[in-house]
């Protein structure tokens, strides 16, 4: 007997759904769970007060701006199914947030041809899928100009790099090899670990026996918390630095004082940076959610970027078609806590800042420089 086939199960719209016209719901995906979860409150905030503010002067073409959250600290599989339904039954218009790339790529190629996506997690370059914008930094403007000064100022010869074992951390220490090999230095040993590690023993011996005078901290969340203490309580901040590119306020104050004593951080956003834009954007932030609240560090303040050009987007194409954004996505133009912005190609540009930690907040030190300007 030949096996019956059944038909997929139709796809329902969630109870809240309504599709008289008046609403344009974003789904916001953030990490609610797993090592990111630690950043998940700030992210979850800072997209808020963004759609907040967009409602207050208007919504977008006219209609009130509402984000669906979705947990993006789940497993990509699943955070991909989920998003996926969303935007086949109509219920979000438009996707945005920050999660690993290991969700990103497995979200993408499902939504980007139908909805806008707004991808606001520094990450690894080289997504190119039609309908993805990205809002935050790569590694050749990011971590290699970080490491060029740090070679000259530091004299960091030998890096050795700690990651998690995906996509972003393993490509980037790619990047990692040649920027060392342009410094005239080298990377002297790589280490990847499982999302959730907790057990750096054998790790710390090795970054000790390869006499290392750097160490690239590729590890997220809760991870980098844990490697930035077992570092420290190893003694291994006193023979060599540690620079990440995933390390914002509320990561610093977990790890604690004395777990991050010369950590450098690389990013577009810092909580101390003293411009007219930053301190605006706290003002609102504590405003709204009062002095108590998580910081309102790189990672989640990413998520109000995310929000804010998701919304100038759509108001330039003036059409939620996502062939007529990308065609009106060059003259795009957006403020907000990292000053105007505009996109090139489908990657925001902007100022990358160089910062050591110093007690409970990070002391800004350098705007670096872009990689045309290194030449």
């Amino acid at each position: 007997m030949w096996a019956m086939h059944r038909p997929p199960p139709r796809l329902r719209a969630p109870e809240w759904f309504t599709a008289d016209g008046s609403v344009l719901n974003v789904a916001l995906v953030y990490p609610m769970r797993g090592p990111a979860g630690i950043f998940g409150p700030t992210c979850e905030s800072c997209a808020r007060l963004a759609a907040e503010e967009v409602n207050r002067s208007g919504g977008v073409l006219g209609r009130e701006l509402r984000l669906v959250e979705v947990d993006g600290g789940a497993g990509p599989r699943q955070v991909a199914d989920e998003v996926e339904a969303l935007v086949a039954t109509g219920a979000v218009h438009g996707v945005t947030g920050w999660h690993i790339s290991s969700v990103r790529q497995a979200v993408a190629p499902r939504i980007a041809h139908r909805v806008p996506y707004v991808y606001t997690a520094l990450y690894e370059g080289g997504e190119r899928t039609d309908g993805v914008y990205l809002t935050s930094e790569t590694p050749s403007w990011q971590l290699l100009p970080a490491m060029r000064l740090l070679a000259e100022e530091r004299g960091v010869r030998r890096w050795f790099v700690v990651g998690n074992d995906y996509v972003w951390p393993r490509y980037t220490a790619r990047a990692a090899r040649r920027y060392a090999r342009e410094s005239r230095g080298r990377v002297c040993g790589e280490a990847y670990l499982p999302l959730g590690t907790d057990e750096f023993t054998g790790l710390l011996q090795r970054v000790e026996r390869a006499d290392a005078d750097g160490v690239i901290v590729l590890l997220v969340g809760s991870d980098a918390v844990r490697f930035n203490r077992a570092f420290a309580a190893a003694g291994l901040d006193r023979r060599c630095l540690r620079l990440s590119t995933l390390m914002d306020e509320n990561m610093l104050l977990a790890s604690g004082p004395e777990a991050t004593v010369d950590l450098f951080s690389t990013a577009g956003y810092f909580a101390s940076l003293a411009d007219r834009n930053t301190l605006d954007f706290h003002g609102r932030y504590a405003a709204r959610f009062g002095v108590d609240a998580p910081v309102p560090g790189s990672l989640g303040e990413s998520c109000y970027e995310g929000v804010l050009l998701l919304a100038a987007l759509v108001e330039r194409a003036r059409t939620l078609d996502v062939a007529a954004i990308g065609a009106a996505a060059g003259d795009v133009r957006y403020e907000g806590p990292r000053g105007l912005l505009g996109l090139d190609g489908r990657h925001v540009r902007q100022r990358i800042y160089l910062a050591q930690a110093d007690g409970p907040d990070f002391t800004v030190l350098a705007q670096l420089r872009a990689p045309h300007e290194l030449l």
